[in-house]
């Protein structure tokens, strides 16, 4: 198994700046380009860091083709927490991304079966991910890959757990139990698989605040196990992982 390639920065602004910096460096050496993208917090920095460039270095995606990682199932790609919205407010606006090569599952599919089906299709009919760009949840989900007894290899609909939910949602978690309507809102999710993650060709994670650190540990020194998704990533010969000191003093002791 070989170790990820392993960015200390000193904080979460210098993490976005590191992961726009390697970012940047891929698609200006691309002709063309296939990557999977993240939401959450970790990648709002990032996003912010290619808007900036695009904008005061003039660095274009108009060869770039995008792939989401995930998105909530059963609500309108309008909603306010839906991934489209934040995509679109984050970096799609911002950036010269071709409308016609960004990519995201539809949530009001009526075929969830179907639509996990057509995803994993155009992945593969664009020839599959140059770069998938990860962050990491603090109990080591990748994507909407959560623990468990066993991790999906492609795309599919994943049920939220409770931990993720309430960080996703810590402005609605107050209102879950008086209100279970809210919790089941937000319950399920597309995401693209282990599998499909893995069979990138590179991949670049990006992890801030000291709740990731000692996942992060496990992950990259720890057994590979899919109670830890993120563990599985010792099996990709091309894994960069950028991260602030809160997440990765770890990386400084040898194990």
């Amino acid at each position: 198994m070989k170790l990820p390639t392993i960015y200390l920065e000193d904080d979460y602004s210098a993490m976005a700046r590191r992961g726009g910096e390697i970012v940047a460096d891929i698609v200006r050496r691309s002709s063309r380009l296939v990557v999977a993208l993240p939401t959450g917090s970790t990648s709002v920095g990032l996003y912010a860091d290619l808007a900036r460039r695009h904008r005061e270095d003039g660095l274009s995606f108009r060869h770039v083709i995008t792939f989401n990682l995930d998105e909530y199932r059963g609500i309108p790609k309008d909603d306010p927490e839906s991934y489209h919205v934040f995509m679109e407010r984050n970096l799609f606006a911002h950036v010269d991304i071709p409308a016609s090569a960004r990519h995201l599952p539809d949530p009001l599919a009526a075929s969830s079966g179907d639509e996990v089906r057509r995803y994993e299709e155009a992945i593969d009919a664009a020839g599959g991910i140059d770069l998938a760009v990860l962050g990491v949840g603090a109990n080591g989900h990748i994507a909407f890959n959560e623990p468990g007894d066993y991790v999906t290899g492609p795309t599919h609909v994943a049920a939220l757990t409770d931990d993720t939910w309430t960080r996703n949602f810590p402005s609605l978690a107050p209102l879950r139990e008086k209100n279970p309507e809210v919790r089941a809102r937000y319950a399920t999710a597309y995401t693209v698989g282990v599998g499909t993650i893995l069979r990138a060709r590179r991949i670049l994670l990006l992890a801030s605040g000291q709740a990731k650190a000692s996942v992060l540990a496990s992950a990259v020194r720890g057994s590979v196990t899919p109670n830890i998704p993120a563990s599985f990533l010792q099996l990709h010969p091309d894994v960069t992982m950028v991260l602030d000191r809160a997440a990765g003093d770890w990386s400084l002791v040898k194990p």
